[in-house]
């Protein structure tokens, strides 16, 4: 994402001194007043200004609201009399008085849409009273293809107008290589989340519902309410809508999980130690970003185990941050072998392992996808420095320790 940043800063310094020069000459120079300085600056700022009032707009992809949207923005850079935008099917915006040639943009942006290269083209028009004569088509590309174009139009088609509108357009080529990252973002967290679903495993299913089976006749009341648990968690855990949740949704999930796997195994065989600040239950998180963890602990660290296992589960205030951790007194993992999975290394080879110890291979494996898919989404919502943290040995155990900023624009519960 840095490297798109600094292509957008790149994209700005570029385009900005022709859109200055171009609206400082337009203006005959006039700086109208304030503290910026001569009329150059003034231009630069009102360029700048103007510039991140259409952007917005333009995040959502080429589209007929966001088009309309950017339009008059994208007009006033240029100081055209009219602008139009559209999208090689149908025209999707026009700014300006003379509506009248709105009709003409789909036939004059042919010609761009086909070779991809700027045309001028005479606007016919029998009124008397019109400004328009010429205009200008740019072509609008995303990875190298023309999806669009830009129309300036106005009495005449200086060479300086000419540029302005290719550096306009170079800039909104930018914007909308941005909206295509943000799909692409969106599509890559919701095929995550498809796969952290996956990962609930079907023994988990199958078990739970024969153990819930089980009880049916000994015990009709603990049977009810071990089905209205299961419901409950599965109703959660596959949810389609939100990316986000609170933490006391994720941990009643947890609850969920861990009542039904001590109704399998025993409630003396799995203890579970809950250490909870009530002032971090509202924070938002990640939607099942804690429920994996407890599920590797149980599945990785205790159920291969003759002995009772121990979880403890830990939420804490740390100023900005939440601090979130999942402990577990199992069998532990590979240090080195977590690193790599984490990393995305060797994964597939891992999957393939067989002779002595590939039972155990595929059991650390299966962990570190669980943890690797959830270290990338907090990753991608919060920044480098909120991956997990993993402390783990043969025979020692595995600690796993998550960090959550408690407020984070766009990050809200649903």
């Amino acid at each position: 994402m840095d490297v798109v940043v600094a292509v957008v800063a790149a994209l700005v310094l570029t385009w900005a001194p022709a859109l200055v020069w171009w609206r400082v000459q337009s203006r005959g120079g006039v700086a109208r007043g304030g503290n910026l300085g001569g009329p150059a600056r003034r231009a630069t700022f009102e360029t700048l200004h103007t510039a991140s009032r259409a952007a917005p707009a333009l995040r959502a992809g080429l589209t007929e609201q966001g088009a309309q949207k950017a339009a008059r923005h994208l007009r006033a850079l240029l100081g055209s009399a009219a602008l139009a935008i559209t999208d090689g099917e149908r025209a999707l915006a026009w700014d300006g008085a003379h509506e009248h040639h709105a009709e003409q943009v789909l036939r004059l942006a042919e010609v761009t849409l086909g070779n991809g290269r700027t045309q001028v083209h005479d606007v016919e028009c029998d009124r008397l009273d019109c400004p328009i004569r010429r205009a200008v088509v740019v072509p609008l590309t995303t990875d190298d293809r023309v999806v669009g174009t830009l129309a300036a139009y106005g009495e005449e088609v200086p060479a300086g107008l000419i540029r302005a509108a290719e550096e306009v357009a170079q800039w909104m080529d930018a914007q909308l290589e941005l909206a295509e990252l943000d799909r692409s973002r969106t599509l890559l967290m919701e095929a995550e989340m498809r796969a952290l679903r996956a990962q609930i495993s079907p023994h988990f299913i199958y078990n739970s519902l024969t153990t819930i089976a089980s009880f049916v006749r000994s015990d009709p009341e603990r049977a009810r309410e071990l089905l209205l648990e299961f419901a409950g968690f599965t109703r959660y855990s596959f949810r389609r809508h939100g990316d986000f949740t609170t933490l006391a949704e994720e941990l009643r999930c947890i609850d969920r999980y861990l009542l039904l796997q001590r109704a399998r195994f025993g409630e003396d065989r799995l203890r579970v130690t809950l250490r909870i600040a009530p002032e971090v239950l509202p924070v938002a998180v990640p939607f099942l970003c804690l429920q994996p963890l407890v599920e590797n602990a149980v599945r990785h660290g205790l159920q291969d185990r003759s002995a009772r296992g121990h979880i403890t589960i830990v939420a804490e205030d740390a100023g900005a941050d939440c601090v979130i951790s999942v402990d577990d007194d199992g069998i532990g993992m590979d240090p080195e072998g977590v690193r790599r999975l984490l990393a995305g290394e060797d994964r597939a080879a891992r999957d393939g392992a067989d002779g002595e110890g590939a039972d155990r291979v595929r059991s650390e494996t299966a962990a570190g996808i669980g943890l690797a898919n959830v270290d990338d989404r907090l990753r991608q919502v919060y920044g480098d420095e909120y991956g997990l943290a993993v402390e783990t040995g043969p025979g020692a155990g595995t600690k796993v320790t998550l960090r959550v900023p408690k407020y984070r624009p766009g990050v809200t519960a649903s």
